[in-house]
C-alpha cells in the first residue's frame, strides 16, 4: 500500500466509526436494542465496503493504471447494487430496526466520502515522478564524462 493510501485510510475510517458510535447510541435512545443493532450494522457495512474499494482501488492503481478509472466507475456500481440488494433482503427484517439502520448507513456513508475527500486534498500526491541526477543529464555527456578523472 502506498504511503497515501495507507493515511487514507485510517483518516477515513476513525470519523466514520466515531459517527457509527454516535449512531448507535443515538439509535439506542430513540429505538432501543434493535435501534442499537441496526444502527452498528449500517456502519459496520459502510465500513467494509468501502475499505475494500479503497484497497482494489490502490491495488489496481499500482498494478493496472490504465484501467484505475474504470475500475472506479465498476465499484461505485458494485457498491451501489450490494447495498441495494441488502436493503431489499433485510426490508422486512425483524432483526433489528431498519429507519436506525438506514440512517447510520446514510450518515457512515457521506462521513466516509468527506474524510476520504479531506484526505485526498491533503495528500501531497506528486504527478510527475522525479528524476534522479543521472537520469537529467543527456547520453552524450554522461558518456564524455569520465568519473573521478582530475583535469
Amino acid at each position: 500500500m502506498q504511503s497515501n493510501d495507507a493515511r487514507t485510510l485510517p483518516s477515513c475510517a476513525v470519523p466514520t466509526a466515531v459517527v457509527g458510535v454516535v449512531a448507535v447510541a443515538v439509535s439506542s435512545v430513540l429505538a432501543g436494542g434493535k435501534g442499537a443493532i441496526g444502527a452498528a450494522f449500517g456502519t459496520l457495512l459502510v465500513v467494509a465496503v468501502m475499505t475494500i474499494d479503497l484497497i482494489v482501488l490502490e491495488r489496481t492503481a499500482k498494478y493496472l493504471p490504465q484501467l484505475f478509472q474504470m475500475m472506479g466507475l465498476a465499484l461505485y456500481m458494485v457498491q451501489f447494487l450490494l447495498i441495494a440488494v441488502l436493503l431489499a433482503i433485510f426490508k422486512d427484517t425483524t432483526l433489528f430496526n431498519t429507519r436506525a439502520f438506514a440512517f447510520s448507513l446514510l450518515a457512515a456513508t457521506l462521513t466516509w466520502i468527506a474524510a476520504q475527500t479531506r484526505a485526498h486534498m491533503k495528500a501531497k500526491i506528486l504527478y510527475v515522478q522525479p528524476e534522479a541526477e543521472d537520469e537529467r543529464k543527456p547520453a552524450r555527456e554522461k558518456e564524455t564524462s569520465p568519473a573521478g578523472s582530475a583535469s
